[in-house]
């Protein structure tokens, strides 16, 4: 079963710092983004309406360093065990032909 995306929330982790958001940066980006967005509603693709938002796209902050390549620095973390690990394996398979390490 697909899952449409959660508001406020991606997995075990909630907060408004977790919500689906799109931040195109140019009118055309967002642009398509909506029109994709609206696309996938009409089809109902999901079986809940997507609450991913387009917003305007301001600054990029690039995480703290402790963040910084933190599965690949902490592989055996349980969150990463139980959550991250099981999804990049799964691309892995699903994706073979472009899968990079």
């Amino acid at each position: 079963m697909k899952r449409a995306t959660q508001k406020n929330r991606q997995g075990p982790d909630t907060g408004s710092q977790y919500r689906s958001a799109l931040f195109p940066t140019s009118p055309a980006q967002a642009r398509v983004a909506r029109a994709y967005i609206a696309q996938l509603s009409v089809a109902r693709t999901y079986p809940r309406s997507i609450v991913t938002t387009v917003e305007p796209f301001k600054h990029f902050y690039p995480a703290e360093a402790e963040h910084q390549n933190f599965m690949a620095r902490n592989p055996t973390y349980p969150y990463i065990v139980a959550n991250d690990r099981p999804k990049v394996e799964a691309l892995k398979r699903q994706f073979p032909a472009v899968w990079r390490s």
